[in-house]
């Protein structure tokens, strides 16, 4: 969890899993490879790669633990937002019909099957020596090869992440379409300077696998940036914080607000926990196909107000977060 101090309140992050016993990996860490001169993202060999792939085993997955991390904030700015949204179509996705599933709704497994089931995924790590996970998802990008996260989920406390996979599909330990390393991580600048809440979001440019890239497996889901505020959103992710274990996807859905306290986050009405963050929220989304367009991350919640999540708007820095990655 990540903690935010303010005056007159703190802030909960239901990303990186609650607190209890963190297991130590066990396993030294290489030194991180440097950046590219002008390039803020975080790049990993191919023999930490590797390292990766083989340290998340099925039983370090299962017993992968939620960290519990405190910080100050950082500033908030006010989010800038152009005239007109851009939006890019989901591809390479099963359209075959699903059952229609509740709205909305407070957190529940999901049943409905579609093209979520294959781009949402957990993410494992690891951050000061121990084990943790977060939710990511798959997008439509240039590289075919992009997961967007929350930016606490590739990085923290100034640290980035080791050992970084992501898993779509998660079932219990099991990886039924492989364990994709990354070949580099990114946030924006907003979050690497300060850990700046209205910019919790994070990226990850994974390694081909078997010859394939990722989205020509699992298929992408679209993703808007400078959207509206106040409309109907779904958000899916892999809680593993009681009541939840990580085991299966979970999701909210319900007519989302625009926070009225201290950020410019999207708010919606979930009880998802730890574990969640980094879990994709889509607008137009279409329960018969399970696709639609990702508009932000689970990221954070209020500790005075239960069963409320919410996640950064995407607006420009995020596109151009979105767009270096896809780029890489």
């Amino acid at each position: 969890m990540r903690r935010h101090r303010f005056a007159t309140a703190v802030l909960l992050s239901v990303g990186a899993l609650v607190a209890g016993g963190l297991a130590s990996t066990g396993a030294a860490q290489a030194a991180p490879a440097p950046p590219a001169a002008g390039d803020t993202g975080h790049s990993f060999t191919a023999a930490q790669q590797d390292r990766a792939a083989a340290f998340w085993t099925p039983e370090r997955m299962r017993s992968a633990v939620p960290l519990d991390l405190t910080a100050a904030p950082g500033a908030l700015h006010r989010v800038p937002r152009a005239a007109a949204p851009t939006t890019i179509a989901p591809t390479g996705v099963d359209r075959s019909a699903v059952s229609p599933t509740a709205f909305p709704q407070a957190g529940g497994a999901w049943t409905g099957g579609g093209a979520v089931v294959k781009t949402s995924g957990r993410v494992f790590f690891t951050f000061q020596g121990r084990t943790a996970s977060c939710s990511g998802n798959a997008v439509t990008s240039k590289n075919a090869s992009t997961v967007i996260t929350a930016g606490h989920c590739v990085k923290y406390q100034g640290a980035w992440h080791t050992n970084w996979v992501f898993v779509p599909a998660y079932a219990n330990g099991n990886a039924p379409y492989g364990q994709w390393s990354a070949t580099k991580t990114l946030t924006t600048p907003q979050w690497e300077a300060s850990e700046d809440i209205n910019y919790d979001v994070g990226a990850a440019v994974v390694a081909p696998l078997n010859g394939q890239t990722l989205t020509s497996v699992t298929g992408a889901q679209g993703i808007q940036f400078n959207g509206a505020y106040n409309k109907p959103m779904y958000a899916f992710g892999f809680p593993a914080a009681s009541p939840y274990d990580g085991t299966k996807l979970v999701y909210c859905s319900g007519n989302s607000s625009k926070d009225f306290l201290f950020s410019q986050d999207h708010a919606l009405g979930c009880n998802m926990t730890g574990g969640s963050s980094g879990g994709p929220w889509f607008a137009s989304f279409d329960e018969s196909t399970g696709t639609g367009l990702q508009a932000s991350v689970n990221s954070f919640g209020y500790t005075f107000l239960p069963n409320r999540m919410f996640g950064p708007y995407f607006g420009t820095d995020a596109q151009n977060l979105y767009d270096k990655a896809q780029s890489s």
